[in-house]
């Protein structure tokens, strides 16, 4: 099967991979959520995410972004069945096959910047550098400077900040310079 996988994404041309890279351009979208968790570090749970939007009638671009990532499933969305949604976010396979395309093909895209932070965070979790308050807060510095600077997440930046923070006395300063 992985065999066969592979001669499947030989058979996607470079005109296709840039259409792709156009679609995921009106689209797409990278998302860093921030989850309140109790079995999470630090009471939080950081989730990296790349999702793609299409009606059901043009299911087909979808598939191709399942064919060139090897990855990812697609599936209704939520309260609106004739769209579907298709993600990846397994972390192997963003670092893999997602951000190496991001890279190459969106690097004139208009969210470029976006791009790149979300491979930095991506990085970042899979160097666990989430282990450290330290680590998670330069983590969700840049997740809250994503996106239109975080304006549509449920909780404010100092809010997730301070209760990392909570009996913990830092001596350091935690702006990033991203």
């Amino acid at each position: 099967m992985i065999a066969d996988n592979q001669q499947e994404r030989s058979l996607i041309s470079e005109n296709q991979k840039w259409f792709l890279a156009g679609f995921i351009e009106g689209e797409g979208s990278v998302c860093v959520s921030i989850k309140k968790h109790k079995n999470g570090k630090f009471g939080f749970l950081i989730d990296p995410e790349f999702f793609l939007y299409q009606h059901k009638s043009r299911k087909e671009v979808l598939e191709l972004a399942q064919r060139v990532f090897a990855a990812g499933r697609i599936y209704p969305k939520v309260g609106n069945p004739d769209i579907l949604v298709y993600t990846v976010d397994a972390r192997k396979t963003l670092l893999e096959k997602v951000i190496p395309f991001l890279s190459k093909y969106m690097k004139y895209s208009s969210r470029n910047e976006d791009f790149r932070k979300f491979a930095i965070i991506t990085k970042s979790l899979d160097q666990k550098k989430h282990w450290t308050k330290e680590g998670m807060i330069e983590i969700i510095e840049i997740a809250y400077s994503m996106n239109m600077e975080g304006k549509q997440r449920k909780r404010k930046k100092e809010e997730v900040i301070n209760e990392i923070l909570r009996d913990y006395t830092p001596n350091t300063d935690y702006s990033v310079k991203i």
